[in-house]
């Protein structure tokens, strides 16, 4: 990866409905090269899907959570494929310092939640962890 394909994925970061004509313009290349990268990282699995972004505001009733996790011993690749497979999982990020996961969880309402929770507590693997809810975001 140059930096060409790096600003490319930054212009798709911010709005992934950019037309090619558009991003190839911006970056002064071709229609061909951008093409052609896009399909390249596509291939390679750089790129593995596009997706929109909502508002917070605009999914009411929902309730939004980070929970960190601990994961026993060697268990991380098993704690990983299990928080995968759990549909309120919608983030996860390794971390250092006290917690080796830090997952971001979303739920209908509060009680939705709490089986959520209830079911993340008994996979295999986590040793313990520790859950805030998300109030307010002030920037996307």
């Amino acid at each position: 990866m140059d930096d060409l394909d790096r600003k490319l994925i930054a212009l798709l970061r911010s709005d992934a409905r950019t037309p090619v004509a558009a991003l190839a313009k911006t970056l002064r290349v071709s229609r061909g090269t951008v093409q052609n990268r896009m399909q390249k990282m596509e291939a390679d699995g750089t790129i593995v899907g596009y997706t929109i972004q909502l508002r917070p505001q605009s999914e009411e009733q929902r309730v939004r959570a980070w929970m960190t996790v601990a994961v026993e011993g060697n268990r991380f690749d098993t704690v990983i494929s299990n928080l995968r497979g759990d549909p309120a999982v919608v983030g996860l990020h390794t971390t250092n310092g006290r917690w080796d996961v830090l997952a971001e969880l979303r739920a209908e309402n509060l009680e939705a939640f709490d089986r959520v929770l209830g079911r993340i507590r008994l996979l295999e693997g986590i040793s313990h962890s520790e859950t805030n809810l998300m109030l307010s975001t002030f920037k996307l």
